[in-house]
């Protein structure tokens, strides 16, 4: 009656699998929400100054690496906090050691 596990994944491999995607999914919406406001106040600014397409072009292509440096420190911070939380509970299997090279 009981069930076997066989070539599933274990609990903590599930929880890590299920929060990886959580901040793939995160990491989207937020691009997603950048790259959008950036084209709705190009095309804002461009109806007020006279200036179409210049400001919406220029704020699409300016996001681009605003929406990379987000990625980047939402990435490192949830990497942070999972590490914090493995490092927590695995305190009794000793750090590894630099092996570097023998010769």
């Amino acid at each position: 009656m009981s069930q076997s596990n066989s070539g599933g994944p274990s609990g903590k491999q599930r929880l890590l699998n299920l929060t990886l995607a959580s901040i793939a999914g995160q990491v989207g919406c937020l691009t997603l929400v950048i790259v959008i406001g950036a084209v709705f106040l190009g095309l804002w600014l461009d109806s007020r100054l006279g200036t179409r397409p210049w400001w919406t072009i220029g704020l699409t292509l300016g996001s681009i690496p605003v929406s990379l440096v987000v990625m980047l420190f939402v990435v490192r911070l949830a990497v942070s906090k999972i590490k914090t939380k493995n490092g927590r509970q695995q305190t009794t299997q000793p750090e590894e050691t630099d092996l570097g090279d023998n010769s």
